[in-house]
């Protein structure tokens, strides 16, 4: 028999369902994924670090955990919201189901809540924070207004790497460029499709100076996405001001934020922000239009960008900025995600566009 959870929002809105996963309580950030599959992809990606992440889908986990499509070593989801749980799962590769895989992680879950009820209140009003619970609404709610904002929150510190290390160092013998990805939430197949186009894929902290990056005598550097307002990064926004002009730079997501920043631009937040698997997006350049992946709450200001600075990509659902480029510091940015996981793959030759960058530099 399932035990009874609350999801509570701060404005004193209550869902009752059921909890599955981890026994604890947790609070985040509550945002919406619309994307019909990928969940274990959303799960393991760190850039949800704080957030309590709804599913739109109404069927979740019929296909299991299968561990070689994680986006990274654990769960970084705050909390899991679906309306229907599937405790059987079907598919071949999968050795074990959603709920025993947050129970593993214990990251709580909560499910047969009205998700369309939730997400339509979050397009009228915006984001906020919430926490999934045991305890009466009242007392939820209580403890909830005490509790950090996502705002305040230094998530990229808890999400990356402490330590530099090689991706797949064991068994790689490629020959490629030296590519350094500063660590802000890297997701994992990031790394594989720069391994799998012949680089030597280098994960590093995202505390390094600009000297320290340098040092190690790059080709290129990726600046990862990762979770959080790209406002509080200012210690990576430094070091990569430092670095424009004197190697190839691709941002993804927050590293596309974090080099409009170093530019001298500016970031806001979105009311309720762009999670799903089929944004589309324009290029400026050619006038195509590709379907993208994207996760995220905070975009740039388009105004405050400095002359000069190209916009690359187009959202076409609120024309916001989706991509940067300036061919004169060989810097190259996308804020959706070109290496999708969930999502299509449309996009994965952006990767392309910038190792082009990087052979032609100088």
């Amino acid at each position: 028999m399932s035990k009874s959870a609350y999801l509570v929002l701060e404005d004193g809105s209550a869902y009752k369902g059921q909890a599955f996963g981890g026994h604890t309580s947790s609070h985040g950030e509550v945002v919406f994924n619309t994307s019909m599959t990928g969940y274990q992809e959303m799960i393991t990606d760190p850039s949800y670090a704080g957030q309590i992440v709804i599913a739109t889908y109404p069927l979740i986990g019929n296909y299991g955990i299968n561990l070689e499509n994680s986006e990274s070593d654990k769960v970084h989801v705050a909390g899991f919201v679906v309306r229907e749980l599937s405790h059987q799962f079907s598919h071949g590769s999968s050795t074990q189901s959603l709920e025993e895989f947050l129970a593993f992680h214990n990251v709580p879950g909560i499910s047969g809540v009205d998700t369309r009820s939730i997400t339509r209140k979050l397009r009228t009003v915006g984001v906020m924070m919430g926490i999934i619970s045991d305890e009466s609404p009242e007392a939820a709610l209580v403890r909830l207004l005490k509790l950090p904002k996502y705002e305040d929150m230094k998530l990229v510190e808890q999400v990356g790497t402490k330590r530099q290390f090689d991706w797949d160092r064991s068994t790689s013998t490629n020959s490629g460029p030296l590519i350094l990805v500063t660590d802000c939430g890297v997701k994992y197949n990031i790394l594989r499709i720069l391994r799998a186009k012949n680089c030597k894929v280098m994960v590093v902290p995202s505390s390094l100076s600009a000297s320290e990056l340098l040092d190690m005598k790059p080709d290129g550097i990726v600046l990862s996405p990762g979770p959080g307002d790209p406002s509080l990064l200012d210690y990576v926004t430094g070091q990569t001001k430092e670095l424009l002009g004197r190697i190839p730079i691709m941002g993804i997501c927050l590293g596309h934020q974090i080099l409009a920043r170093a530019l001298g631009g500016n970031t806001f937040k979105l009311k309720f922000g762009h999670r799903g698997a089929n944004h589309p997006v324009l290029d400026t350049r050619t006038r195509r239009v590709y379907i993208t992946a994207q996760n995220h709450g905070y975009a740039v200001d388009a105004e405050s960008l400095p002359v000069g600075t190209q916009i690359s990509y187009l959202n076409l659902n609120d024309n916001t900025v989706e991509g940067l480029l300036d061919l004169t510091l060989s810097i190259l940015t996308i804020q959706y995600h070109s290496e999708a996981s969930p999502g299509p793959q449309d996009n994965e030759h952006l990767f392309d566009e910038f190792l082009t960058m990087v052979r032609n530099f100088r």
